[in-house]
């Protein structure tokens, strides 16, 4: 009887404190998962499981300045918000209309004649890793009008079309009457195109100080800056902590090696680069330096003095496709330990009959000379221009294809190559989102006015078939030019000017104990 009584009042006692501890911690994290939800499907939290999912492949620094549109959103406008491909996620529509978010704001220019499976990739990319604007100075294959209509409706794109007026223009511009780009003058090829460059860089400079850009950089649509040594793989913040009293940094460039004859997407496809020199341990560079050139005239087929970015400011002007200085100072430059410039050169087999396309040189070793700046490119047209196509695949693959793998990963210990996946990757997503695709289907879809339209056309059409009525540099005369547009001579010529910076290759082999 007591023993029955004794356990009634066991049964009524009421919970222990254990008990409602253990209660508690059961409905706790309940309770969290349960909000957590409701503030995730709202949008009020970012999963990071699902910030880094496949559905929505993100890079570093994305979360910095932009997020991803709400999914709930339905907005028939973007091309991109009906696709089954997952959209890329740096900004949010597939223009890329960013650049007052931006800061410092970055230009680039370039000279380019490539078409729109070179240049929409090489413009994307650069405004994912923050470039603001681009001045396109197009001729050739990029003054189509179906190209350029594509390339003017980019936000943050301006295309400039080489025409009569733009080249009289040029030949009353400043450097043109000074000494310091005089020796490439009247030599054709790649001489010519220097000359260009420089004349559109000095224009490029106006044009972007006046839309209210801090830095200006000059590249080759076969050229993809790298910049390493920021955690958000972002140009803009690696330009951004450059101490106010320096003027122009310098990106040494890596060149590709390509481990195929079949490339066809070199941007896609190309994943190892030659370092430079300059980012080499002296005795690492000249201690593997016949091997690393396998037999052709230079450590790099071609150039090796890198790239720079200067900072816009009074007085400045070009020095040339690879530099800039200004006329009052000498400018302060810095040399980056990490970021480079990535040249795509020679990294598919047309590349060798489209160079030799643009020239008229013979191919010999004397007329190539006033041609081509650069060893390998001469070597490269004479090969062009007399063997057979058998024979040019053959001397392609010994001389620009890696396909030594022993030797390849020798070299890839020792760090003269390396692997750089970021603008392959970068590239693909932009790619598999459908942005080239959906900005080529916008510029169709997009009714021109008539007047616009006809003058596109007229632009490009006095671009391909005036050529040879054309001031083009290597035709200036200094008779016609003194009729046409009256060539006038400085008051003042300052000899001391430092020549312009043509490309130049690495230190060679025999100047190993020149440098220090």
């Amino acid at each position: 009887m007591a023993g029955a009584l004794s356990n009634r009042q066991f049964q009524h006692q009421p919970p222990s404190s254990f008990s409602r501890l253990l209660l508690l911690l059961t409905l706790l994290p309940l309770t969290l998962a349960s909000i957590a939800f409701v503030l995730q499907w709202r949008g009020g939290v970012t999963d990071p499981l699902t910030r880094w999912s496949p559905d929505q492949p993100q890079f570093p620094g994305m979360s910095l300045a932009y997020s991803t549109p709400s999914r709930r959103t339905s907005d028939c406008s973007n091309p991109l918000s009906q696709s089954l491909n997952p959209s890329f996620p740096y900004f949010r529509d597939w223009n890329f209309d960013f650049s007052s978010h931006l800061s410092p704001k970055i230009c680039v220019t370039t000279s380019t004649s490539a078409g729109l499976e070179q240049t929409l990739p090489w413009i994307f990319y650069h405004k994912v890793i923050g470039v603001s604007s681009f001045l396109l100075f197009v001729e050739g294959k990029a003054a189509l009008p179906n190209v350029t209509r594509v390339l003017e409706s980019i936000p943050g794109v301006k295309v400039v079309f080489r025409t009569r007026e733009l080249e009289e223009q040029q030949a009353k511009s400043r450097i043109w009457n000074e000494t310091w780009l005089a020796s490439f003058f009247y030599k054709p090829c790649n001489y010519e195109l220097f000359v260009k460059q420089s004349l559109n860089m000095e224009m490029a400079i106006v044009m972007a100080r006046d839309s209210g850009m801090d830095w200006i950089i000059h590249l080759d649509t076969d050229e993809l800056m790298h910049p390493a040594g920021t955690p958000e793989y972002s140009l803009r913040q690696l330009l951004a902590d450059v101490p106010g009293n320096v003027d122009m940094v310098i990106f040494p460039n890596y060149e590709s090696s390509v481990e195929r004859d079949d490339i066809k997407e070199p941007f896609s496809e190309v994943s190892m680069f030659k370092k430079n020199y300059d980012h080499l341990p002296k005795d690492v560079y000249f201690g593997n330096y016949k091997e690393s050139t396998r037999g052709n005239p230079n450590y790099f087929l071609t150039y090796g003095n890198g790239k720079s970015a200067a900072r816009i400011q009074d007085h400045l002007r070009p020095n040339g496709a690879h530099r800039w200085h200004n006329y009052m100072k000498t400018p302060k430059e810095i040399k980056l330990e990490e970021a480079a410039v990535l040249h795509y050169t020679y990294t598919k087999f047309s590349d060798l009959t489209s160079r030799r396309d643009r020239c008229g040189c013979k191919p010999t070793k004397e007329d190539v000379k006033r041609c081509f700046m650069l060893d390998f490119d001469r070597s490269a047209f004479i090969i062009a221009s007399t063997a057979t196509e058998e024979e040019m695949l053959q001397w392609y693959r010994e001389r620009i294809v890696w396909t030594d793998k022993a030797l390849n990963m020798r070299l890839m210990r020792k760090g003269i190559l390396t692997r750089i996946y970021a603008p392959t990757i970068i590239i693909q997503s932009l790619r598999e989102s459908g942005v080239f695709s959906s900005v080529i289907a916008k510029a169709t879809q997009t009714n021109l006015s008539k007047e616009k339209f006809l003058k596109s056309v007229d632009s490009s059409n006095s671009t391909r078939n005036s050529r040879s009525d054309m001031l083009s540099s290597r035709k200036f005369d200094a008779g016609r030019l003194s009729q046409a547009t009256g060539r006038r001579i400085l008051k003042v010529i300052d000899d001391s000017l430092p020549s312009a910076i043509p490309p130049l290759s690495p230190p060679n082999y025999d100047h190993a104990d020149l440098i220090t």
